[in-house]
């Protein structure tokens, strides 16, 4: 009659698989929740290359505060944005019209919904689950 397969084996490699294919699901959505976010040598907005002299605190940046790690570029862009939020900022950038302005204040908004996912009490659960099973691929 060939080979008998126990009930109990073919639950229990049913259930190791599942567990295998939640493992991976976890590891999948911590790696995209801070993939890019996270990455201290990309530029947050553009993702170009950080040269570490462009990126260093000071002048400006320092002054206002920058709360994000930005090329030289995106810098002076968030300047001008700041600054045309208070009524001033850089005439002879025409393009930065009302349009320009809510797609910053998108990509702001966007940054700070990513922050209070990653401080959600599920997401740190599951970065608790993660750590304490000690699940790396």
């Amino acid at each position: 009659m060939g080979k008998i397969i126990s009930f109990d084996d073919k639950a229990s490699s049913s259930r190791e698989k599942k567990e295998k294919i939640d493992r991976r699901r976890k590891i999948l959505a911590v790696r995209q929740a801070f993939q890019c976010a996270s990455c201290s040598l990309k530029c947050e907005k553009c993702g170009t290359q950080l040269d570490p002299a462009d990126s260093a605190d000071t002048g400006q940046n320092r002054l206002l505060r920058v709360p994000y790690s930005f090329c030289k570029a995106c810098t002076e862009e968030y300047i001008d944005y700041i600054e045309r939020l208070k009524g001033q900022g850089d005439e002879a950038c025409y393009w930065h019209n009302d349009a320009w302005i809510d797609a910053w204040r998108k990509w702001i908004d966007y940054q700070g919904s990513l922050d209070t996912y990653l401080k959600s009490k599920e997401f740190q659960q599951l970065l608790k689950e993660i750590k304490e099973s000690g699940q790396e691929e």
